[in-house]
């Protein structure tokens, strides 16, 4: 069965609004061939969790057989450290993958992101405090951006004169994971790839003679039955890290931010109950999900809603979509901050599940929570949100508010 609309993410109004799309792909197609770009796209829950779970379905980015989601060749200089950011465990199937991740993992624990929690909320006071003088603030500017970028530099042991490098750099090689990548966004990135492997080799030297109470000096240290992590790995672990421990909490703070400014009656809710702040941080990935795709490669034939999904078949997976799914979720169109039974994807599921999920998690209720009980009068000072022109993740570029 054919789809009614003629579906292309790169469309200006899907960048402002996305969910009318996916809810004509979801109702018409739900595992939709694009014959243009040759590529699956699902759109309900239970499809995409189901791949999500199947180790059918690899992560691994080499195995991408279209032409258009293969990144440009890199220069020779930038081998090995490219090879290294393909491996790492966001595009690593098993045993590499559960090699890394166990490695990785002893960092982010319920237990050590608690610890967390102190150091977060003086960093929110001193962010908002900022602000309070001037009777304005750019959430996404003054709070959403500088506190995960503060929190993860502290973690890896960044000192903060170097902060503002890091987050360049990261910026810089976020933008690969969304395709269509332009050849001098290409070459930014190579560029802020070998800057950040030359200063991180040095850091990891130095950790090695003098370790210190920070993630890096745990990665260096750490061995895995025995396996100790490569310099590129290192690399490799520490830019993911990076890039994951502060866009996705700056696109969670301010979507929910937004989202709260957009719904008065949510918001004041939030403030006479501020209890609800944990489900309300899983409604606010649910409803606005800060990853909007991920992509998976069939390595074995199978069936999925009646279709036949063929080895070597790239396959999108709407989180954003699926996470507005009527078969899943009472009334997915509106906000509910007290919504229980929640199984949102946004940090998606099984092995490639969120590490950092609950440290996302812990900053956007401490901001929110503080942000609302310091500001509760706050209002746009925008009448329409700009949204970062990104496919893959959704988030604003900026959200001016007045108090």
């Amino acid at each position: 069965m054919g789809v009614a609309v003629d579906y292309n993410p790169l469309l200006p109004e899907h960048h402002r609004d996305p969910y009318p799309f996916y809810r004509a792909l979801r109702d018409q197609d739900p595992v939709y061939f694009h014959e243009l770009l040759q590529m699956w796209i699902l759109t309900g829950h239970a499809d995409v969790t189901a791949v999500l779970r199947d180790p059918r379905f690899s992560s691994d980015r080499s195995k991408i057989r279209i032409a258009a989601l293969r990144l440009p060749t890199v220069r020779e200089d930038l081998r090995e450290i490219a090879g290294a950011l393909e491996r790492t465990m966001l595009f690593a199937d098993p045993p590499a993958h559960t090699r890394l991740r166990n490695l990785v993992s002893k960092a982010f624990t319920p237990r050590v992101i608690e610890d967390y929690r102190g150091r977060i909320l003086e960093v929110v006071d001193e962010l908002l405090e900022r602000a309070a003088s001037t009777r304005r603030l750019d959430v996404i500017r003054d709070l959403a951006y500088p506190l995960p970028v503060t929190v993860i530099a502290e973690i890896l042991g960044v000192p903060p004169d170097h902060r503002s490098s890091f987050k360049r750099w990261s910026d810089d090689l976020a933008v690969l994971l969304d395709p269509f990548v332009s050849a001098p966004v290409f070459e930014r990135a190579q560029e802020s790839a070998l800057e950040m492997y030359r200063y991180l080799c040095v850091v990891f030297a130095e950790r090695r003679r003098r370790p210190q109470q920070d993630l890096v000096s745990r990665l260096v240290l750490a061995e895995e039955k025995g396996d100790l992590l490569s310099e590129s790995e290192l690399f490799a672990i520490c830019a993911l890290v990076l890039g994951g421990g502060h866009e996705t909490t700056t696109n969670l703070i301010g979507n929910g931010v937004l989202a709260l400014l957009h719904h008065p009656e949510e918001r004041q809710r939030l403030q006479d109950d501020p209890a609800l702040i944990d489900t309300a941080i899983d409604e606010f990935l649910r409803y606005e999900s800060p990853v909007q795709f991920t992509g998976r490669t069939a390595t074995a034939d199978c069936e999925l809603g009646g279709k036949r999904i063929a080895t070597g078949d790239f396959v999108v997976l709407g989180l954003g979509a699926a996470n507005r799914d009527p078969g899943e979720f009472p009334d997915p169109e509106r906000l509910d901050i007290g919504r229980r039974e929640n199984r949102h994807l946004a940090f998606g599921v099984g092995i490639h599940s969120c590490l950092g999920g609950r440290l996302a998690c812990l900053e956007a209720g401490i901001a929110i929570s503080s942000l609302l009980r310091r500001f509760p009068e706050m209002q746009p000072e925008l009448d329409e949100p700009l949204w970062y022109p990104a496919i893959v993740s959704r988030g604003l570029t900026t959200l001016p508010v007045r108090f």
